[in-house]
């Protein structure tokens, strides 16, 4: 899964930007056997027809949608972070690329 979080409105530019993404996670990301990934455009704003026309036709699985403003605790996001690192990381290691 690769999220994108946008600050201004949704724009046909990310869906672009979302393509490159998940072509990269697709190929250095994903283990073998699993999906291909799917992206989320977390966005401050959306036009519903930008949003068809600008993903309407891409291969990939991509969802545009506001987001709330309220996020969870700070602690929940440290720990959510520290997983997503060491997921990576280890994934990285397996591999034999550099990490950061």
């Amino acid at each position: 899964m690769v999220i994108d979080l946008k600050i201004g409105r949704f724009t046909h530019a990310d869906a672009g930007q979302m393509s490159l993404y998940l072509t990269y996670a697709k190929e250095h990301l994903t283990e073998p056997g699993e999906n291909d990934p799917a992206g989320i455009i977390l966005c401050s704003d959306k036009d519903d027809a930008v949003v068809h026309y600008s993903m309407g036709h891409m291969p990939a699985k991509v969802f545009a949608s506001r987001y709330l403003t309220n996020l969870p605790d700070p602690e929940t996001l440290r720990r959510e972070i520290l997983e997503t690192k060491h997921t990576l990381e280890t994934r990285a290691a397996q591999r034999g690329l550099p990490h950061a």
